[in-house]
């Protein structure tokens, strides 16, 4: 594919290095001299210096031949003009843009990115997404890492290996002897810093990271057989009430059986917030004032979420709300030199904002019929969903016969309503959507699986 990338930032270079990694034509647009030299210094894509809303740069990119063009610059504006022009005048097939002001998103405008306004095929909105993601990671405790497929009836679930799992050295294949009733499959491993495909008689070991794809009314007994028995938060503690907080904020609100207090350090973003708010507690200031966390109940509280826009502020508040008594402790963290840090003090789960909205792009780009894509780790594996088209290799064909490389693993199928654990005399039908986790260098393999064979 051509791919016009407009924006250099954290989320351009790594949709850049997602499809350069695969082999794809990919083009990045940026009007920071600084910024490009970084990308062209580490990936092998075209640069072009300039602003990705004139005409005359989208030409000199090539826009008149490109697939897609995702606009991911740090002003919604450019990227919604980006995308219009390219559209208007290139006739690009499909253009993506990030856009983060909820303004722009609220339901009584939705006509504003229709062909006839601002013509956006797709619209990205990363602090909905990231939001999303944090509120999945309070439904799943223990848990590092999790995404839903197949309409929420499948997950996968990131879980650490400690030194008191039950199935440390226990061969894979084995496990379903042991568990007859288990849903879950061990589909991708990182150890030592390296993410594999496990073989079925290998075995987890302590300090291991495992990538577990189970149907989702089996999630907490998957967790309880791997180690983690974490109790549901309810008394949560939230630091910043910015569009995240507020959102994460908002819907637990929502809901019985929570209780919310957040600390927003801008008095009158504070007040906004405490006005659309019914059951929370609103405290105003800043989140690394021991006597504002004893004010928050923190001693008492189950989890604190470290949700500003500022790593080390999230780091450092998270850090000492847990010295103060807080149970557990969740943060967002861009800079992923922070992610290291952040497991030797006791927090649980440190999310990358960049990965989430690099994963939800992905999941519009891929091609034939993928419907969702996570990425693991750094980008080094995805775990997607895919729909088996007519023609397929996968389509009538055995698992047994299909003889899967090494990098590329099957979770689950879902054929209408039913969910299949994958066997070696299952048959795979087209319609069937399969659940797949691969490793980054076998993605075009992966497609060409569930893609209708070309003649």
């Amino acid at each position: 594919m051509k791919v016009i990338v407009c924006g250099a930032g954290q989320v351009g270079f790594g949709i850049a290095r997602h499809l350069a990694g695969e082999g794809n034509e990919v083009t990045v647009v940026d009007r920071s001299a600084p910024l490009m030299q970084r990308i062209t210094d580490t990936l092998d894509v075209r640069p072009i210096l300039g602003h990705g809303g004139h005409p005359d740069v989208l030409d000199k990119a090539g826009a008149a031949d490109a697939d897609i063009l995702i606009a991911v610059t740090a002003s919604d504006e450019v990227n919604m003009v980006t995308c219009q022009v390219a559209k208007s005048l290139f006739g690009v097939r499909k253009t993506i843009a990030r856009v983060r002001d909820r303004n722009y998103l609220m339901p009584r405008w939705k006509q504003l990115f229709a062909d006839e306004s601002i013509p956006i095929d797709v619209i990205i909105s990363p602090e909905t997404e990231v939001g999303d993601s944090v509120l999945r990671r309070l439904a799943l405790p223990g848990a590092f890492d999790s995404a839903s497929f197949c309409d929420g009836k499948v997950q996968m679930i990131g879980i650490s290996i400690e030194d008191d799992c039950p199935i440390v050295d226990t061969p894979l294949n084995q496990l379903t002897g042991l568990f007859p009733d288990l849903q879950a499959i061990v589909v991708g491993v990182r150890r030592d810093g390296e993410i594999y495909v496990p073989d079925f008689d290998d075995m987890l070991q302590a300090g291991d990271e495992a990538y577990v794809v189970t149907a989702s009314d089996d999630t907490d007994r998957t967790l309880k057989i791997f180690g983690h028995q974490e109790v549901e938060a309810h008394k949560i503690l939230i630091i910043g009430g910015g569009n995240i907080g507020y959102q994460v904020a908002r819907t637990l609100d929502r809901q019985a059986g929570y209780s919310v207090t957040l600390i927003e350090q801008n008095e009158d973003r504070a007040r906004e917030v405490a006005e659309s708010l019914s059951r929370s507690i609103v405290l105003q200031g800043s989140g690394l004032s021991p006597e504002l966390l004893a004010e928050g109940n923190v001693r008492n509280s189950d989890l604190v979420l470290g949700l500003t826009n500022d790593d080390q502020v999230n780091v450092l508040t998270t850090m000492l709300s847990l010295q103060e008594g807080c149970r557990r402790g969740m943060c967002l963290v861009n800079d992923t030199s922070f992610l290291s840090i952040t497991g030797q003090f006791g927090m649980e789960v440190a999310i990358n904002p960049r990965a989430v909205t690099v994963s939800s792009i992905l999941g519009h780009v891929r091609r034939g019929r993928v419907m969702r894509v996570h990425a693991v780790g750094d980008g080094s594996a995805e775990v997607l969903e895919a729909e088996i088209q007519e023609g397929a290799k996968m389509a009538n064909s055995k698992l047994s016969d299909l003889n899967l490389p090494d990098s590329i693993r099957l979770g689950y199928v879902r054929r209408g309503k039913e969910l299949l654990k994958p066997r070696g005399g299952l048959e795979l039908r087209a319609g069937d959507h399969v659940v797949l986790f691969v490793l980054a260098s076998a993605i075009e393999a992966a497609e060409k699986l569930v893609d209708a064979e070309k003649k």
